[in-house]
């Protein structure tokens, strides 16, 4: 796919186009992934958080997963690397059921760095006591990688996000400045070689310079080294120049994904058509905006508590499209690898309703 980076973020040449390994694995398999937290007191069911959801990443590919706060997007990586309760379904990474390892399989899993995760804020994550040498190298030393092959290896990831190990090699994360210390998190994230980055809100906390300096690197390290990525974010714009493929969320439930195109120039699901008329820099591509329709009705405020009947579609009491059937059915599951939306009554065949529906208010 060839990326839009350079005209809906920032001006820049565009980078050549390279393909990754061909390989029929694998990177990120979720099918019927569901999360719930158990009650503070431990009694009766836990809150859902996740239900249902069904994804796939391929080596290479960068999947972006969109929603508002509370959507479920960061429990979903989390799951990932194990660090929520899963109550249901598989994870698959590399081709490794992640559920069905033991205690010490799933620790030499973590320690192999087969799967990394870069955090939102790295002046939090980063320990602020280790030099950028010792900060990058650390997943190598946790794998059992010999002291030699280490400080190459470090260079190596350094180099590959723009840092020179000579000249920062020796400080801490407080004598960097906000995009060096995210690089750093990027350079720390690559350096196992993994098969699956997940990148949590990477360039929320960043200025706009490092914001499309880190989202090209990403785009760049998934074609140079084959990684899959998945990109946890908010806005729809940080997600569009690079993404091959969008996942959208409301309140747990997966409710449209397939190609970033597609998926913003025509969304099917009511939601998603309303969260992209709440991103007027999309409006920037003339491919994002020609059929776009529902500019006119931006969901407003946060998602509220579900009121509905248990059964029913999760956006029916925020969707200015809602009928009876949506009250009561859920709307389906998207399919991995397929254009889908959770959607009994889709926007392509409700554009014009759509379009002349009322602001969506909680």
């Amino acid at each position: 796919m060839t990326t839009t980076t350079g005209r809906l973020i920032d001006p820049a040449p565009p980078a050549p186009e390279k393909t990754a390994p061909p390989t029929d694995r694998r990177a990120l398999s979720v099918s019927g992934l569901s999360v719930a937290y158990p009650r503070r007191h431990g009694r009766g069911a836990g809150e859902s958080v996740l239900r249902g959801v069904d994804l796939e990443v391929t080596p290479g590919q960068i999947l972006g997963v969109i929603g508002e706060t509370g959507s479920g997007k960061t429990t979903l990586a989390r799951a990932v690397v194990g660090l929520a309760p899963v109550v249901g379904g598989r994870i698959e990474v590399a081709g490794i059921d992640v559920g069905g390892l033991r205690k010490r399989e799933l620790r030499d899993h973590r320690r192999s760095g087969v799967v990394q995760y870069m955090f939102q804020d790295p002046l939090r994550s980063l320990d602020p006591d280790l030099t950028v040498a010792d900060l990058v190298g650390e997943p190598l030393a946790v794998a059992g990688v010999e002291r030699a092959e280490r400080r190459a290896r470090v260079a190596e990831a350094l180099g590959r996000v723009g840092l020179d190990a000579d000249a920062l090699g020796g400080r801490i994360p407080a004598q960097l400045s906000g995009g060096q210390r995210q690089r750093v998190s990027l350079a720390r994230a690559i350096v196992t070689r993994p098969a699956l980055l997940l990148a949590d809100e990477p360039v929320s906390a960043l200025d706009a310079s490092n914001r499309n300096h880190v989202l090209r690197l990403l785009d760049e390290l998934r074609r140079d080294l084959g990684v899959a990525v998945v990109v946890i974010s908010h806005d729809l714009s940080s997600l569009a120049g690079i993404a091959d493929r969008i996942a959208v969320l409301y309140r747990g439930r997966l409710v449209e994904q397939g190609p970033t195109a597609e998926v913003l120039a025509r969304p099917l699901h009511p939601y998603t058509a309303l969260l992209t008329a709440s991103a007027p820099r999309l409006d920037r591509d003339p491919a994002v905006r020609r059929d776009r329709p529902g500019r006119s009705g931006p969901v407003s405020g946060e998602a509220p508590a579900w009121a509905g009947e248990p059964g029913a579609c999760v956006f029916a009491h925020r969707c200015p499209l809602a009928e009876a059937d949506c009250r009561t059915q859920p709307g389906g599951s998207p399919h991995p690898g397929e254009r889908s939306a959770a959607c009994h009554h889709p926007v392509t065949t409700s554009a014009d309703r759509l379009a002349r529906a009322p602001r969506a208010t909680t």
